[in-house]
């Protein structure tokens, strides 16, 4: 693959990425890491600073982008698949066709989340991936810590970094520290082939009344997404039942 010279911009989300990547252990010398890629900004800024970091970090990892072709964009496989040759990524369009025998009202945000997860699972096993990573960032991350807390009625959120199956693979969120606003800069600027399809669910689901619910609160804080994320890394157990 052609080296490319990262901007200012470039840079600063690297060291960010950087600092998540040391403080959770996320990456190993020898990892091989399938990076999960929507098509969408946040997975294709992730797999982009991955591969941009590998020519100048100390450990040696491998890369594979793998799309998960749920059948509700026919045309942006190909598109992708254009883009990873063109750059000369390692890449895999897995096809999954639930979604042609699965009736409307049953896909969920959930359901899709889960189905999507569960082929990742199977593309990690078959290309021996050791490690799964996902474009999940800041905002995703407070996202669902509200979610759990207001409609689950329990304390927890997604993880930068998540040991499964007996540690045989890890789930990584190289993104934890950047914002989205931060992801939506990148892909503008790099003109990913980011899809017109938008889910007909997206801003009526819990996730976008709960994305809606903290702008308002920021309104009033304009820390209060800042602090949430650190409440999750400052936790005083002796103050909770």
């Amino acid at each position: 693959m052609k080296k490319e010279k990262p901007g200012r911009f470039a840079y600063f989300l690297s060291k960010k990425v950087g600092k998540a990547i040391m403080d959770y252990k996320m990456l190993e010398d020898g990892d091989r890491i399938l990076v999960a890629v929507s098509g969408e900004k946040d997975s294709m800024t992730l797999l982009k600073i991955l591969e941009q970091r590998r020519s100048f970090v100390p450990i040696k990892y491998e890369l594979i982008a793998v799309y998960v072709d749920m059948g509700n964009r026919p045309t942006h496989n190909k598109t992708l698949e254009k883009y990873f040759r063109k750059s000369g990524y390692k890449y895999l369009i897995k096809k999954v066709d639930i979604l042609k025998k699965t009736p409307r009202e049953k896909i969920t945000c959930f359901w899709c989340s889960w189905n999507r997860r569960k082929a990742l699972f199977a593309a990690a096993n078959k290309l021996g991936c050791n490690k799964i990573a996902l474009g999940h960032h800041k905002d995703d991350i407070v996202q669902t810590f509200l979610l759990n807390l207001v409609f689950q009625g329990e304390i927890s959120t997604m993880s930068p970094r998540q040991e499964l199956f007996k540690g045989k693979i890890a789930i990584i969120r190289p993104l934890a520290y950047l914002e989205e606003q931060d992801t939506q800069r990148f892909a503008k600027e790099n003109n990913f082939p980011v899809p017109n399809y938008r889910c007909p669910n997206r801003g009526k689901a819990q996730r976008g009344q709960v994305a809606k619910l903290i702008k308002q609160f920021e309104k009033m804080s304009p820390n209060f997404k800042t602090n949430i994320f650190r409440s999750l890394q400052r936790i005083k157990r002796e103050y909770l039942l």
